[in-house]
């Protein structure tokens, strides 16, 4: 069985059932939307069709305008179509996290050389929505909450695990945020995932507030990854 289908079935197994707090709702493209399977299925299918052992890079969890839509981690469908070739039917959506990845990839030697030796996605795989009082869903991160990551922490062990059986090399991941690394290294203390883990900033802060300074947010990234090529 290829890593491609390792993937897929991995996609097709995320379900959370624990109770979450009031007004939070989880957000799975894999059970909600066919597009974003489909997608990812032929995301997975053109990359990652053998057995080579990647390095990983996992961030938060997914959000409405990325993975959320399209099934693929940091992947708006603007990407997903006009960089990956990856047929969108249709379906448009930007997304800033994506901006960043995909510039970073194209600095890297671009997606065919990128993702032979990578692996992205997230500490949970399943992102969270909430409820504002102005009646409007925003999303919302597993540590947001202490309730709500007391609820999911089973869910993120295990699906740490079932992602590092995908075939993941396990010296060195790869954290995307501050906040995000602190807590997998809590967990990694414990359950002794990784070897080692470094801290990446997010991209979401660096387009978000640091956009002027994109490039050496990349050639941070860079001199990082390259060593892992």
């Amino acid at each position: 069985m290829s890593f491609a289908q390792r993937m897929k079935d991995f996609n097709r197994n995320l379900h959370l059932t624990a109770a979450l707090p009031p007004n939070v709702g989880v957000l799975n493209p894999f059970g909600e939307n066919k597009l974003a399977l489909s997608c990812a299925d032929a995301f997975y299918d053109k990359y990652y069709s053998d057995n080579k052992k990647r390095w990983p890079i996992l961030g938060i969890n997914p959000g409405r305008f990325g993975a959320g839509l399209t099934g693929v981690p940091f992947t708006d469908f603007k990407r997903l179509q006009q960089v990956c070739g990856i047929e969108t039917g249709g379906a448009s959506s930007h997304e800033p996290s994506s901006e960043f990845i995909y510039c970073m990839i194209a600095a890297m030697g671009g997606v065919d050389v990128f993702y032979k030796h990578f692996y992205i996605n997230s500490i949970c795989p399943l992102g969270f929505i909430i409820l504002k009082s102005n009646g409007k869903w925003m999303n919302y991160n597993y540590y947001d909450d202490k309730a709500l990551y007391a609820a999911v922490k089973a869910f993120i062990i295990q699906s740490i695990q079932q992602q590092i059986a995908l075939g993941l090399y396990t010296e060195e991941c790869f954290c995307l945020g501050k906040k995000n690394t602190a807590y997998l290294s809590v967990l990694n203390e414990e359950f002794h995932f990784f070897k080692t883990i470094t801290e990446l900033p997010h991209p979401r802060f660096i387009v978000q507030y640091k956009r002027k300074e994109m490039n050496a947010f990349i050639d941070v990234y860079v001199e990082k990854l390259s060593k892992r090529m």
